[in-house]
């Protein structure tokens, strides 16, 4: 039998921490660990508690959930956050994912798609709310340029690889990758693989980010 998905739940409202547990503890294959009204709190509980997946909202006192995430994925490497926010604004994407969140969804997401984002990050994989990566792609249409030049942001990675992480940049799944490059899905994920530890990113948010910040992609 598979072990549950262990979820803190991190937000400083007490109604939606306990909504949260709820819709967390009636779902197959999951299970809350903690809960967290404070960023300080949220912080000592993942180090307490060793969750799979921190729910972390943005705003809340002592320590915002940014600096919480910040703390939290570069402590526990096996700690995956998803932040939940009201608030669907840029500084809040650019500054959670280079935190080290793993995905950003705004809090008005149906309960389905909620269960679903928690064990798609729980199993490694990021993720964004559609309306986050278009804004998370504006705010690189926005900056001046790169901001580091291609060839000391991407030293050591192949050809192949540039053209993974150009491919992973826009959005393709490993399924697709496969079928554009005519490669077998194992071969994909072993690209993907040397891609995050050659820019010691931690998942393929962070690849994204890699890839627009080096200039290796541009938005369309």
């Amino acid at each position: 039998m598979t072990d549950p998905v262990r979820v803190l739940v991190a937000d400083d409202q007490a109604l939606l921490r306990g909504s949260f547990r709820v819709l967390v503890d009636t779902a197959p294959g999951l299970l809350t660990v903690g809960e967290a009204g404070t960023g300080a709190e949220a912080v000592e509980l993942a180090a307490s508690q060793s969750p799979d997946v921190v729910l972390m909202d943005v705003r809340m006192p002592e320590m915002d959930g940014i600096e919480a995430t910040r703390r939290i994925c570069g402590e526990l490497p096996d700690v995956r956050v998803l932040i939940l926010t009201t608030f669907d604004l840029d500084t809040y994407v650019y500054s959670a994912l280079r935190a080290g969140a793993s995905g950003f969804l705004l809090k008005d997401t149906p309960p389905a798609d909620l269960l679903s984002a928690i064990r798609i990050v729980a199993s490694g994989e990021s993720l964004l709310a559609p309306t986050v990566t278009r804004r998370l792609i504006a705010e690189f249409v926005r900056r001046p340029g790169p901001v580091q030049p291609p060839p000391a942001g991407l030293d050591g990675v192949t050809d192949r690889e540039r053209e993974v992480l150009a491919l992973i940049a826009r959005g393709l799944s490993n399924t697709e990758l496969a079928a554009h490059l005519h490669l077998s899905p194992a071969t994909v994920k072993t690209h993907i693989g040397h891609l995050l530890a050659k820019l010691q990113a931690r998942d393929r948010a962070q690849l994204v980010i890699a890839a627009y910040e080096t200039g290796l992609v541009t938005p369309r």
